[in-house]
């Protein structure tokens, strides 16, 4: 296990470095997206055939920042001060398996090379992250107030009238957001690795029990 400064946009190179079980500090601007978000990114980008001449604009915008850039699954809290800038207040991560249907898609068609959230996901993103170069990184669940802390900037926000503030996209400067890389581009997934283990231990017991 080794520890990695990770700067976005990341490099194949990079991606190709990290391992399961390497601790790093994430910095740069990544983008947030929730259930709503990767509906729409899918629905609206990637599976229409074309970009609606009214979202092509943020469909651009998307690009620019997904490309070699990193989604955090993220419902965060925001304040907004007098002259209309925005502070986070909790930064936490959400869940990632409720992205399993469209991660895969949006990872290979924007090109991300990063995914953060907690609790892993499945099959589909484990194969898309080694199709693709891309790895996922484990947030610590419960640390909202600490994450909050390494979002420097709030830079944007995109789609808040349409899908309110915690399922928005948001555009975030971080600086050293601490992760875990628990699937990597290799086709490693130390989820799927506690789930066997866990697996066996309950046969165990109940074999003991019988």
């Amino acid at each position: 296990m080794t520890y990695y400064d990770v700067s976005i946009p990341i490099s194949q190179r990079e991606i190709d470095e990290l391992r399961v079980g390497d601790t790093a500090h994430v910095s740069g601007v990544l983008v947030t997206a929730r259930d709503a978000a990767h509906k729409y990114m899918v629905e609206t980008f990637v599976s229409s055939g074309a970009v609606p001449a009214d979202e092509q604009a943020f469909y651009d915008v998307l690009r620019r920042y997904l490309a070699q850039g990193v989604i955090y699954h993220c419902g965060p809290i925001m304040t907004q001060n007098l002259d209309g800038a925005w502070q986070c207040v909790s930064a936490g991560p959400t869940t990632s398996i409720r992205e399993e249907v469209y991660e895969a898609e949006v990872i290979a068609h924007f090109g991300l090379r990063g995914v953060i959230g907690k609790g892993g996901m499945g099959t589909r993103t484990l194969d898309a992250l080694r199709r693709h170069g891309a790895v996922y990184f484990h947030a610590v669940g419960g640390a909202a107030s600490l994450i909050a802390h390494t979002v420097r900037n709030v830079l944007a926000v995109y789609k808040l009238q349409e899908f309110g503030v915690p399922e928005a996209f948001w555009v975030l400067h971080v600086e050293r957001l601490p992760v875990v890389v628990t699937m990597d581009s290799h086709g490693n997934s130390i989820h799927d690795i506690v789930e066997a283990e866990s697996r066996e231990a309950l046969q165990r017991l109940l074999a003991v029990e019988c």
